[in-house]
């Protein structure tokens, strides 16, 4: 069984930083491709940032690249973003999520940036 559980979300100050992190089981997570995603209040999801299984490749939305860093620890089965200079429009519940045939994600952690 596919489990994620995504753990670090918080209160931070506008220009603060968080680092969150996804614990995961149930599949070789060393051979897939992972994701981060976020869902503001009122709003869809959003599509923040991806990995490549080995972790050399990565991609970002326009508006947090050169502000978060996504890697990965397989070794761990761990993956992680660092997100700095967080914007209030960086409040939203963030999700780790898996392409496996269906569509996986944790239960979500949330960052609320306000001062």
């Amino acid at each position: 069984e596919v489990q994620l559980v995504e753990s670090g979300g918080g209160l931070v100050q506008p220009g603060g930083s968080l680092r969150l992190s996804c614990a995961a089981s149930g599949f070789t997570f060393g051979s897939y491709e992972m994701n981060w995603v976020r869902q503001a209040p009122g709003k869809g999801p959003e599509w923040v940032s991806a990995i490549d299984s080995g972790g050399g490749t990565t991609y970002y939305t326009d508006s947090v690249r050169d502000r978060f860093t996504i890697s990965r620890d397989n070794a761990k089965n761990m993956l992680y973003l660092e997100m700095n200079s967080l914007k209030p429009e960086d409040a939203a519940v963030y999700y780790c999520e898996l392409h496996l045939g269906s569509t996986y994600r944790g239960q979500g952690t949330q960052v609320t940036v306000s001062s």
